[in-house]
């Protein structure tokens, strides 16, 4: 593991961490939601390997399950949701010019993060 970040919504992973790509494993708790967001310098693809998902891409809900896969595209607003009374774990793949957690710009954020 090359970098653990505990959230207020549960925790990521970071499994790889690579010039044109960052790959993390992220956990959802029951019940919790990441902040609605976009980035600059960056695409990501999804892909839930545990649970039940609800996805919010540029104000459209999108339900997933196991093995099933979203793409955010660079500037996209999007949310990961855990609806659920269950853990919900998915894989997320990076790709763009710049990964730092500095490139998340919230429009929306439930633990009054900026």
């Amino acid at each position: 593991m090359l970098e653990i970040g505990e959230r207020p919504w549960g925790k990521y992973y970071v499994l790889a961490d690579e010039p044109h790509y960052k790959l993390k494993r992220i956990e959802v708790n029951p019940g919790q939601k990441l902040s609605y967001q976009y980035h600059h310098k960056r695409q990501e693809q999804w892909t839930i390997i545990e649970g039940d998902a609800t996805v919010v891409l540029d104000d459209k809900e999108i339900n997933l399950k196991y093995g099933e896969s979203i793409f955010i595209p660079l500037g996209a607003r999007h949310r990961m949701m855990n609806l659920s009374d269950k853990p919900v774990v998915f894989i997320e793949v990076q790709t763009g010019t710049y990964f730092g957690e500095d490139d998340i710009v919230r429009i929306e954020d439930d633990y009054d993060r900026k």
